[in-house]
């Protein structure tokens, strides 16, 4: 990284280009007609084989054509997770109006968060070897498995030569973390630009793994629901185009938002379990950060898994900083699933479209909120309401958390 220019240091840093690829919708804007209107991608999983399994609901990605936004790398040297990456990372540069000719004349830095990498690759090797038929793998499959491809792949596809590009492997807290990692670089003035956010995709091993432990529900996710049973896995991609305010304003971009702080902590209590007390610490060193209090924040996109576990511990370390009176409280997974490492990087870029467009997304298939919940989920209904504050909760395995602060920011406009 280059060193950082004093007179540079200590910038603003503005959202101004999203990429979506979900379930529900591929672009921001389909992503952001899905938000409003509580639409989910629940479908029977096809990209395994799911005999056995007494029940199999997922989030995928249908009938993906990426040929639209992956223009110059071969595709077929793009795992699924990789391909969903780029994809996205072009989205989001088409969005900010910043032509790739332009970036390659810029310092900027490349962040992918994942939890599985290429593991529907990975699925498919371990197969043959278990089928003793090793002979046959494909050398392309096997090339296309490091994760550090998700973002190596993103700088080669845009021709970016002199980008850092880093994959991060914090599991279903990633998105956050590759998200404050680029507010960073371009705050300290070491980059002029980040492309950051998160990328998975659905896989057998993944499936199976929260399944053996009980908790993908039969049919739908419900958070916060006194019935919930559990998450659904999804797949899909978020990346944002960050900059600074400056460098936004000088080019007349649209501003989504502003990234006005992060908090990062890992308690390491437990390999699965969430920790309340870690999770309000996080929250508070998010404010901190960001230089905010609890009664600023005007909703809070929680990490909502839908399982009894994550959802009882999220809302006890959210009323532990805010009170009894927390802000409205919703989870975009009951849309469009657990995209493990994609998952606080859409949940970002919901909260940029929320605070761009002054609506919350709804919490769906809600029924009735379990009492030791007790939030304002905003059940089934997008609701209008004045935004100035996001608060984006990321939880993962091994006790990974990170909480990100969006704000509104006057020169954004609808």
């Amino acid at each position: 990284m280059a060193t950082p220019d004093p007179a540079t240091t200590d910038r603003r840093v503005v959202v101004t280009g999203l990429g979506a690829v979900t379930s529900v919708g591929i672009g921001a804007t389909e992503f952001l007609a899905a938000l409003r209107s509580g639409r989910d991608g629940i479908k029977p999983i096809e990209a395994f084989d799911t005999r056995g399994f007494a029940h199999a609901n997922g989030c995928e990605v249908m009938n993906f054509d990426p040929a639209p936004w992956i223009r110059h790398y071969p595709v077929e040297e793009l795992g699924r997770a990789t391909m969903f990456s780029v994809a996205a990372a072009r989205m989001a540069v088409d969005d900010a109006g910043l032509p790739p000719e332009r970036l390659r004349e810029l310092t900027g830095v490349v962040a992918v968060g994942s939890t599985d990498g290429e593991s529907r690759d990975l699925d498919a090797l371990v197969q043959a070897e278990v089928d003793g038929d090793t002979e046959r793998i494909d050398p392309v499959v096997v090339r296309r498995v490091p994760a550090p491809r998700l973002s190596a792949c993103v700088a080669r596809e845009l021709g970016l030569a002199d980008v850092e590009a880093v994959t991060l492997p914090t599991a279903c807290a990633a998105g956050n973390y590759a998200i404050g990692y680029g507010a960073d670089v371009v705050r300290a003035g070491e980059a002029e630009f980040a492309l950051v956010g998160g990328a998975d995709a659905v896989c057998r091993k993944t499936f199976a793994g929260f399944y053996r432990v009980g908790t993908i529900a039969p049919e739908r996710c419900q958070p916060f629901d006194l019935n919930r049973k559990g998450l659904l896995t999804g797949e899909g991609a978020g990346m944002m185009l960050l900059e600074s305010l400056d460098s936004a304003l000088a080019r007349g971009a649209r501003i989504y938002a502003e990234i006005l702080g992060y908090g990062l902590n890992c308690d390491a209590d437990h390999p699965v379990a969430p920790n309340r007390d870690s999770l309000a610490r996080c929250m508070r060193l998010a404010h901190r950060n960001a230089h905010v209090r609890p009664d600023d924040i005007d909703f809070i996109s929680a990490h909502g898994t839908g399982t009894k576990a994550n959802d009882v511990t999220e809302a006890g370390a959210i009323r532990q900083v805010f009170g009894e009176r927390p802000p409205p409280t919703i989870s975009v997974k009951s849309m469009i699933g657990h995209t493990m490492g994609a998952a606080s990087a859409l949940a970002a870029i919901a909260c940029a479209l929320a605070i761009t467009h002054q609506f919350i997304p709804p919490t769906v298939h809600h029924e009735q909120t379990d009492p030791e919940c007790d939030l304002d989920c905003v059940p089934n209904v997008a609701r209008p309401a004045r935004i100035r504050l996001a608060q984006n909760n990321a939880l993962a395995f091994g006790g990974n958390n990170a909480v990100l602060i969006l704000g509104e920011h006057p020169a954004a406009a609808a």
